[in-house]
């Protein structure tokens, strides 16, 4: 069965629920690596909501990606299991440690890069707060392999941020932990390709790979830490397309450029020689 271009250009999602906690922001926080250093005073705002010193608990921005769980225009009906992308996140208010409120979902493009090339598919989300004011705006990029082919219209995809040519401006090395694959799932992907050695090993990969969403929650800790003075206020936009996955147990590299309040960055392994990020953004503000 091939795909309704007209149908999945017409759907949507409007009012889903969501509802998170001060225990889900921190749970986020330890998946994508914050309090490794349990003496890293900066890390720690965003994992310990108990200090000494009063003070509020901090929210990464990129907790925006889960917040609302899988908050989605509807079923696509896809002849292929659907490959995370890219992410995009405009933030307009900060992200409370607590909140609940609406989620609208909508595709915004479908792309047809033929027979053998599959199609990508591009919905927003829209989380809003209890007074239904705006929270941020997710677009989210799915590849489906197997979708191609279906006689959509030829519209070139939106074109991607372009990285400086010049050599980086600061390089950041990030561990992750060996079990962060499975940290990560208890924020909702529990997904067995992140958990499962023989589900991995039947899709073509050597052991369980971390979420793209973890890897893409990772760049923004590593922008939060160099030039944002671990001020999640200070991000306005991150963006990032997923070019290759990372296994728990890599340090992934971050290259980073600044250009005013533009944030330019990818991401790779080098002991395997793999770029994991590419054409990576971030808005400072």
């Amino acid at each position: 069965m091939s795909i309704n271009y007209e149908e999945l250009m017409a759907l949507k999602n409007l009012g889903q629920t969501y509802r998170y906690g001060e225990r889900d922001v921190m749970l986020y926080a330890l998946a994508i690596g914050m309090g490794s250093d349990p003496m890293n005073e900066q890390e720690l705002a965003f994992v310990n909501e108990i200090a000494a010193t009063p003070r509020p608990l901090k929210v990464v921005p990129t907790f925006a990606s889960i917040a609302a769980g899988f908050a989605e225009p509807g079923d696509m009906n896809l002849n292929s299991l659907a490959l995370d992308g890219e992410r995009d996140i405009t933030f307009h208010n900060l992200l409370p440690s607590a909140a609940h409120g609406l989620a609208d979902s909508f595709v915004t493009g479908v792309y047809d890069k033929g027979k053998d090339n599959g199609a990508v598919i591009r919905y927003e989300t829209v989380l809003k707060d209890s007074r239904a004011e705006p929270l941020a705006t997710l677009v989210t990029s799915y590849f489906a392999p197997h979708d191609g082919g279906f006689g959509g219209p030829s519209i070139a995809q939106p074109k991607p941020h372009q990285i400086p040519t010049r050599t980086p401006d600061r390089t950041v090395d990030i561990p992750t932990r060996l079990d962060q694959g499975l940290i990560y799932r208890l924020c909702g992907d529990r997904h067995p390709l992140h958990s499962d050695p023989e589900y991995a090993r039947r899709a073509g990969f050597c052991k369980p790979i971390l979420h793209g969403l973890c890897t893409y929650g990772i760049s923004c800790r590593g922008i939060l830490s160099s030039y944002a003075d671990y001020d999640p206020n200070a991000i306005k936009r991150h963006a990032a397309r997923f070019s290759a996955p990372v296994y728990p147990g890599d340090i992934v590299t971050l290259d980073i450029w600044k250009d005013d309040d533009v944030i330019s960055f990818e991401a790779r392994v080098e002991a395997r020689g793999v770029k994991v990020i590419k054409h990576g953004i971030t808005v400072l503000g």
